[in-house]
């Protein structure tokens, strides 16, 4: 999709990581340890596992951590919500949503006034080390416990259980979707650089591939498949996020705010079509009103889907996409790691195609018309952009389809050979990317959104709400249509905590329709009564649309909780991400059954 839009001559393309991964993987970029994907948990002596629900996000994840459960291995959780990981936990530290990062911080105290860091690895591969040291000095368990109500004691016992490892840090989508998630990440992946825990058996092993293979990240960043320097600095968002949407930023894609604002405002300039695959922006997006407005106000819409979605319904004309399952793709799984295949798993039953021919087949009807930049895309068939990728490596097409997998050698704490990509060469815990960028270059606590809002705000929205909980039913906002996983999770669902249901009248199985400050639409939930979730805070997931309710909207600005949530801001100074989780909110009203959907 990125090289159909260079193709075209345009330097805007969007992706929906500055909600999913994309803090995650900017604080890793700047960082330079390049760890995301890498966790050597079954090698591991202790893993820290924080904001994510590995037996729903990653069942193989899971399987791993209760291996390493069985053989001794500790097991420290960070997450306001129980989980079945904070029950297996050695340890586990229920913060305030959105206040982690005061943790890792005070962590990094601990084994730094404890003399618990590593100081061969600190010296040699650590840049910024003595500024960080000094950095953290005030940031005592005891700071922290004001902070987030973890109490110091439990931090200080995290910071010694993780010094005795080798400890592996694994992440989740729990710190991701915030306007402090880049932070937060930094502050935890610190955590692994002054240990030593990089690159190591039983810590985070770097991103490793083959030699001579190609990935897709491979070609965004390759010069022959990029656009003109001065046509790359258009890019929406590129002055405000360079480090997301710049010249080097995680992959170069657009600031999906800002292309909203353009659409709305045609500012900074107009943009006046779309072409969205595989996304359901309708649902993912914060402040559905807006989106609506947005789409309504294009000349020309496009939407490639399996099938028809709130967003597909708006859409002037739907292409029919394959699934994964009719595709055939290679890519590298760092959790190996290895190369690994996938073939077509069924035969297409219809005129259905995939993202690559859709592409291939309109720069072609482009180029008749004479208004193609450059053909970015040479590779006529999904076969020979798979033969591309495996062409200069030693593995072999025929064997990997045969086998399904394959290993490659690779080296573990080879530094001086895997480029460490930040300015110094080395680990950053000061990054001069982000200092160069004007954002503060030292791994720092912020105040969640909930904490930001006057007296005034706070006391009309008195609970927190924390969004992303994930279900093994559905993917964010797909499979909603699918008969199967409505019977197992037919109900969008809010996890109200005993004393908030019963001092705001909430039963179980109540619907509770609620709000946010600034956001534009309300949003009704099913009420589900538990003290998993912490008093006042209201736990619920994301992508709900209901496809026996009437069209175009499919009950998206009823039960889906974008629609009580703008994405207006405040944004993350590095990746723009918008708080999705950690916001205030208040409870507009409890009824026995869902609202009329008309």
């Amino acid at each position: 999709m990125a090289l159909l839009m260079r193709s075209i001559g345009s330097p805007n393309w969007m992706i929906n990581q500055d909600l999913c991964g994309g803090c995650r993987a900017v604080a890793d970029k700047m960082t330079g340890l390049n760890v995301t994907g890498g966790e050597d948990i079954d090698e591991t002596r202790c893993a820290l596992i924080v904001g994510r629900n590995p037996s729903v996000a990653d069942p193989v994840q899971w399987m791993a951590l209760k291996r390493a459960k069985a053989r001794g291995a500790r097991i420290i959780v960070i997450d306001p919500f129980r989980t079945p990981a904070a029950d297996l936990a050695d340890l586990w530290l229920r913060p305030r949503p959105g206040t982690d990062a005061a943790i890792g911080l005070a962590m990094a105290h601990i084994l730094i006034a404890e003399d618990l860091y590593d100081h061969r690895f600190t010296e040699q591969w650590c840049y910024g080390f003595d500024r960080f040291a000094r950095h953290v000095s005030d940031f005592t368990p005891a700071w922290a416990e004001a902070r987030s109500g973890v109490p110091a004691q439990d931090i200080i016992t995290a910071a010694r259980l993780y010094a005795k490892g080798p400890f592996c840090f694994v992440s989740g989508h729990g710190i991701d979707g915030s306007s402090t998630g880049v932070q937060t990440f930094r502050t935890f992946f610190s955590l692994v650089a002054i240990t030593g825990n990089v690159d190591r058996i039983g810590g985070n092993r770097r991103a490793k591939k083959p030699e001579g293979f190609k990935t897709n990240f491979d070609l965004l960043f390759d010069l022959n498949y990029r656009l003109p320097p001065e046509i790359e600095e258009q890019r929406i968002g590129s002055k405000d996020f360079p480090l997301w949407s710049g010249p080097s930023g995680f992959q170069m894609a657009c600031h999906n705010p800002s292309v909203l604002t353009a659409i709305l405002t045609d500012k900074p300039y107009p943009v006046r079509a779309l072409f969205a695959s595989g996304a359901n922006i309708l649902l993912t997006y914060p402040d559905v009103d807006r989106t609506i407005a947005a789409i309504q106000s294009l000349d020309f819409f496009v939407v490639g889907s399996q099938y028809m979605t709130p967003t597909a319904a708006w859409a002037d004309i739907v292409l029919p996409k394959t699934t994964t399952l009719e595709e055939e793709e290679v890519t590298v799984h760092q959790a190996g790691p290895c190369v690994t295949y996938t073939a077509p798993a069924s035969v297409r039953q219809g005129d259905q195609r995939s993202d690559h021919e859709i592409a291939v087949a309109l720069i072609e009807a482009l180029k008749d018309r004479q208004a193609i930049y450059k053909d970015y895309l040479p590779w006529k068939t999904q076969r020979e952009f798979v033969e591309f990728c495996v062409s200069g490596s030693a593995i072999r097409l025929p064997e990997l389809e045969t086998t399904g997998y394959a290993t490659f050698p690779f080296s573990q704490g080879n530094f001086s050979e895997q480029v460490i990509a930040t300015p110094s060469g080395k680990f950053e815990l000061y990054s001069q990317q982000m200092e160069g960028a004007g954002v503060t270059p030292l791994p720092i606590f912020e105040l969640p959104a909930h904490q930001l809002e006057p007296a005034e705000t706070v006391d009309e929205f008195p609970l927190v709400l924390q969004t992303g909980f994930r279900e093994k039913t559905y993917h964010h906002s797909r499979f909603r249509e699918q008969a199967w996983a409505r019977k197992v999770s037919p109900d969008p669902l809010v996890y109200i905590h005993p004393e908030t249901a019963q001092r705001f009248n909430v039963a179980e199985g109540n619907w509770i329709k609620l709000s946010t400050p600034r956001a534009s639409g309300t949003c009704s939930l099913k009420a589900r009564i538990t003290d998993n979730t912490l008093p006042d805070v209201l736990t619920t997931g994301m992508g709900w649309w209901l496809p026996e309710a009437s069209g175009p909207e499919f009950g998206a600005r009823t039960v889906n909780v974008s629609a009580a949530m703008t994405y207006s801001g405040p944004w993350d100074r590095a990746s723009g991400s918008a708080d999705t989780g950690g916001m205030a909110c208040r409870i507009l009203s409890v009824s026995a059954n869902l609202p009329n959907l008309s």
